[in-house]
């Protein structure tokens, strides 16, 4: 995606794709979104669990990016706290319900809770290289979203903060603006 700078398709057709997918699913068994954490029953729930990470995390944040002069503020992180959550949400899904959530329910081997966080949190992480901030923020971010999945079981809470963690973390630490990179070939056009 990065080598051949198709952000934005990626994205669109990840979004297209797994949409459907989970549709299909959902169609042939109709318990399978909450079971695998579209659910609302336990939002605030969630929310409590991860909101003092999130607090914590977005001081860090800011600490950071003054010490590193990467603070990066502009209007673009308004539509990308808006639209990132979706993208997070989805990620979430993938990474963590699916292969967090399928290893736990193996039958035939039972691994251990803090492997299965650990290796979930590693695959995260292995997705962002090369970029070795992200990589070291998304091991330690699906090592405590990997724990709560497999406590509540909710992708739509981890998928917001993920969403806006995430943007945050862009326009702070890494100084980047994920708007333009994503939008900027859309302009171009």
């Amino acid at each position: 995606m990065d080598l051949l700078q198709w952000r934005f398709t990626f994205i669109l057709i990840s979004i297209t794709g797994w949409t459907v997918y989970v549709v299909y699913r959902n169609s042939q068994d109709k318990g399978i979104l909450h079971y695998w954490g579209f659910r609302t029953d336990n939002f605030k729930e969630t929310t409590m669990r991860i909101l003092p990470f999130g607090i914590i995390s977005v001081i860090a944040f800011f600490i950071i990016g003054y010490i590193q002069s990467s603070i990066n503020l502009t209007w673009h992180i308004i539509p990308i706290l808006i639209l990132y959550p979706v993208w997070g949400t989805i990620q979430q899904f993938l990474v963590i319900a699916l292969v967090a959530g399928n290893l736990h329910d193996l039958n035939s081997r039972r691994f251990p809770k803090v492997t299965i966080i650990l290796v979930t949190a590693l695959l995260f992480g292995f997705m962002h290289y090369p970029y070795y901030w992200l990589v070291l923020a998304t091991v330690i971010l699906a090592l405590l979203y990997g724990y709560i999945y497999l406590r509540s079981r909710n992708v739509y809470v981890l998928g917001l903060f993920h969403g806006w963690l995430g943007g945050l973390f862009f326009y702070t630490v890494v100084g980047r603006d994920p708007f333009i990179e994503i939008f900027e070939k859309l302009a171009d056009s």
